[in-house]
């Protein structure tokens, strides 16, 4: 099993960003698919989820980026997309993909993509 993150970058302040989340070796649509990001000497945050259940569709963010991150799933290609809209010098952080099918499971990480913002 691997999930593979891409798409971090520079950018300055006010521009946009998509992230990817590729899955091999499982079903991504069976999975609750999160981002987390982490910032120099900060701790790990959590920053959107995507829900399996319902369809797949719930999701929620972290209130520092709400209105402008939407996460978002294609089944077919197997991959959670993290689209970053009027990014903010304090998004800067390494972000991680992780997925998991039940709240007792192991979940599995990808390795981070670095964005990095700028004023």
């Amino acid at each position: 099993v691997q999930l593979q993150a891409s798409g971090g970058g520079l950018v300055q302040a006010g521009g946009s960003l998509r992230l990817s989340c590729e899955a091999n070796g499982l079903r991504l649509s069976l999975y609750t698919a999160y981002w987390y990001r982490q910032a120099p000497g900060k701790e790990r945050e959590l920053v959107a989820t995507l829900s399996s259940a319902g369809g797949g569709s719930a999701t929620n963010y972290a209130d520092s980026v709400k209105g402008r991150f939407t996460i978002s799933r294609d089944n077919a290609a197997n991959t959670v997309y993290l689209q970053m809209d009027n990014l903010e010098v304090e998004d800067t952080a390494t972000y991680y993909c992780s997925a998991q099918i039940h709240s007792r499971s192991k979940p599995y990480w990808g390795r981070g993509t670095l964005v990095t913002v700028s004023s």
